[in-house]
């Protein structure tokens, strides 16, 4: 294969993660996007193997592939693992299978740059050098900080901000000593300070993540997407491959674009997500959840409540995706659309434990995209709202957001369901959100809770409404 086909499919390639990117930005187009760009990448991966360099005489010569037989078996290891997780993955496991993908895209980069700086040696360019330094660091940072996501999500360990006595000391030391072995590494071209420096970002990825609350942990997996995305145009910089730079840029563009997004959400700034553990308050105790009234009820009594109501929004959280319910809801809405009730899904944009994880699930069950409403459309609604019904979420509508400064989740944005005339919360027990903290809401005298599997519950409910 010549030269000059070789870059017109890499050049294919290029056009298909646009495509890819483009079709991602809408839930109509997303799953042809999807598709385009997994075509892309099959384009880019099968190419390099017919790639052919001009010999000084000008006439192409195949480039020889050492090590076939590892690069062949760790293809196949990848397609093994890879395959079964993507069809076997919870929709509720998958932000923690894309923090775990992110990380490795990291890894990864980060392993070729070191591999290339080692091949290079002394021949090696200053500009070289600081991309190979930059990819380490940053990809490593990428790696390590995905793995403590992942373990957030997963609860592997705890969903609340990991502080201690002179943390942000620690991280400012670490960061310096990063930058300190970077300008090292560059001056003296060694492998040794550049093993040190990989140790180092690895550290900080960890510290980096640590002081992050589980509310928060999307923002940061969209961050650490955006590091993944900048180490591979460096990588690509660094191996001269205009392919890696153009997918590595457009992971890094739209990974910075969704976190600043994110971050607006959330109504904060982004150092104040990253950091705003070390300045909170510490909370006072209320005393134990279940010591405290609240107003149950049963399906038959929600059925009852939503026959005569005028307007409906659900609003979906967690919870959904743990039971898979979303079947379940897009049949209630549509009876109490038959009888005549205007239904709206209230869609906060953090809600889930990823971005866009409700509108995923929601398409799913082929929910019209029109009854999507967006949180500043439908906040202002909830005034006229009959009933809110709430399916397993808890953070995206706590007053504690409003009222209480100090807490995890103060200042961000939320759905107004308080406003509504009467909330109905579809939850498994007392348990807080995965913020940990207590929502004053399930308290509210207009609140009724509902107890139990969201599935089980909801298909209840329509059963009882059938019958009214």
């Amino acid at each position: 294969m010549s030269t000059f086909v070789y870059d017109l499919i890499g050049l294919s390639a290029g056009v298909c993660f646009i495509l890819a990117l483009k079709g991602l930005s809408s839930p109509k187009s997303a799953r042809r996007g999807n598709l385009i760009g997994a075509l892309g990448a099959t384009i880019a991966t099968v190419v390099i193997f017919f790639y052919a360099m001009p010999e000084k005489n000008g006439t192409p010569t195949s480039l020889p592939i050492k090590n076939l037989g590892w690069i062949l078996g760790a293809m196949a290891v990848g397609t093994l693992i890879g395959v079964p997780a993507a069809k076997k993955v919870q929709m509720t496991q998958m932000p923690q299978l894309v923090a775990l993908f992110n990380g490795v895209g990291g890894g990864a980069a980060a392993l070729v740059a070191i591999v290339e700086y080692l091949n290079l040696g002394a021949g090696a360019t200053t500009a070289e050098v600081i991309a190979t330094v930059f990819t380490v660091v940053v990809g490593c940072v990428s790696f390590s900080g995905s793995i403590i996501t992942f373990m957030k999500l997963q609860e592997l360990m705890t969903t609340r901000p990991v502080v201690f006595p002179g943390g942000r000391f620690v991280i400012a030391g670490t960061l310096v000593a990063v930058l300190g072995v970077s300008g090292w590494v560059v001056s003296a071209l060694g492998t040794t300070p550049l093993l040190i420096l990989a140790g180092l970002s690895l550290l900080f990825g960890i510290l980096f993540v640590l002081p992050v609350g589980g509310a928060d942990v999307p923002i940061v997996i969209s961050l650490l997407n955006a590091f993944t995305g900048l180490t591979v145009a460096a990588s690509g910089y660094v191996l001269d491959s205009t392919l890696l730079i153009i997918a590595g840029t457009l992971v890094g563009a739209s990974g910075t674009i969704l976190t600043r997004m994110m971050a607006d959400a959330m109504g904060r700034s982004l150092f104040g997500t990253l950091f705003g553990a070390f300045t909170a308050k510490p909370q006072e105790a209320t005393g134990a959840a279940e010591e405290r009234p609240v107003r149950s009820g049963s399906p038959d009594d929600v059925a009852i409540l939503l026959n005569y109501a005028r307007r409906v929004v659900i609003v979906p959280g967690f919870g959904l995706a743990v039971a898979q319910a979303q079947h379940t809801v897009r049949e209630l809405a549509d009876l109490l659309i038959s009888k005549g009730i205007d239904v709206a899904y209230g869609i906060h944009p953090v809600a889930g434990r990823m971005p866009g994880h409700m509108n995923v699930l929601l398409a799913e069950a082929n929910v019209p995209y029109e009854q999507l409403a967006e949180m500043d459309e439908v906040n202002p609604t909830f005034a006229q709202t009959d009933v809110a019904i709430v399916i397993g979420a808890n953070d995206v509508v706590n007053p504690a957001a409003e009222t209480t400064p100090g807490c995890p989740i103060y200042g961000m944005p939320i759905l107004q369901v308080s406003n509504a005339a009467n909330v109905i919360f579809l939850k498994r027990s007392m348990r807080p959100g995965f913020a940990g903290i207590e929502n004053e809401l399930l308290y509210d005298p207009k609140t009724m809770l509902l107890f139990g599997d969201a599935k089980a519950s909801l298909t209840k409910v329509v059963s009882a409404l059938k019958g009214l």
